[in-house]
């Protein structure tokens, strides 16, 4: 009877070590937290020549940080690695123009969105011939990897554009000056920056289809955090920080930013 009761006794230890070991730290119980931002999209979320960060992401999750009572780190993370930092434990949030799917959130957690937005289009200035996303059929668009924009055009709008490869939105941008690909399709924040640093007249459509809901990622599990960081996202439109980022960063780039208000949650689930 004592060998069956030492047995079940160390059976319990186990257990309990067992589950212990895969539980997610929480955001909440940290002094310091590390913050995935885009170091390659001006505007938004852009690694300057002094090795700083700068944009709108970038000011919402130091207002997030802030709310929080955190120290923060960032750290750059390109569109293919936002999942694979989270994942990996690099770093507890990601605020990388990171668009909530029911893809995504089997692997990662996400607050917010922080931000509404829509997918458009960006031409070169003498193009008038694309209008809408029906004007990208057997036009030449550019995917960026992790990015889901251009299969979004092929999949969920089914207009057969030509898709080509490239490394990052600089690239994509360059190729589109270089008459190499017709548009640049993707979330209009972004398009507006890259518009707004190059000063070349690239011009955009204003489209504005596919709603972006743009979502802070967290590690699977981290509930508690996720809830605090909604806390936080109301509070930055009740407060009219919100506004104050996208006039900052986009009053002066044609995007129409249209009211802003508290975004419907997705759950922290």
């Amino acid at each position: 009877m004592k060998r069956l009761l030492t047995a079940a006794l160390a059976l319990i230890a186990l257990l309990a070590t067992s589950c212990g070991a895969g539980a997610v730290e929480s955001v909440v119980d940290k002094d310091r937290i590390v913050i995935g931002v885009r170091p390659d999209l001006p505007s938004v979320g852009f690694r300057t020549a002094d090795g700083d960060f700068e944009g709108f992401d970038v000011d919402v999750a130091g207002y997030i940080a802030g709310k929080l009572g955190k120290e923060a780190d960032f750290i750059p993370v390109l569109a293919s690695d936002r999942e694979r930092v989270l994942v990996e434990g690099q770093a507890d949030l990601v605020v990388a123009t990171y668009t909530i799917s029911q893809d995504r959130k089997a692997r990662v957690l996400f607050a917010g969105p922080y931000h509404i937005s829509y997918q458009d289009i960006l031409v070169r200035p003498g193009e008038t011939s694309i209008r809408n996303v029906r004007d990208l059929k057997d036009r030449r668009i550019c995917e960026v990897q992790g990015s889901n924009a251009a299969s979004r055009v092929l999949e969920e709008r089914k207009v057969a554009a030509r898709v080509l490869p490239f490394a990052d939105y600089k690239a994509c941008l360059a190729a589109l000056k270089a008459d190499q690909v017709d548009a640049i399709t993707t979330n209009d924040i972004i398009l507006a920056g890259l518009a707004a640093q190059d000063g070349g007249g690239m011009r955009l459509v204003n489209a504005q289809f596919n709603e972006q809901r743009t979502g802070v990622g967290l590690r699977k599990g981290d509930v508690a955090g996720c809830e605090e960081v909604n806390r936080v996202i109301t509070g930055m439109y009740q407060d009219g920080t919100a506004a104050k980022l996208l006039k900052k960063w986009f009053g002066d780039t044609g995007l129409r930013i249209g009211t802003v208000a508290v975004p419907q949650f997705e759950g922290c689930v």
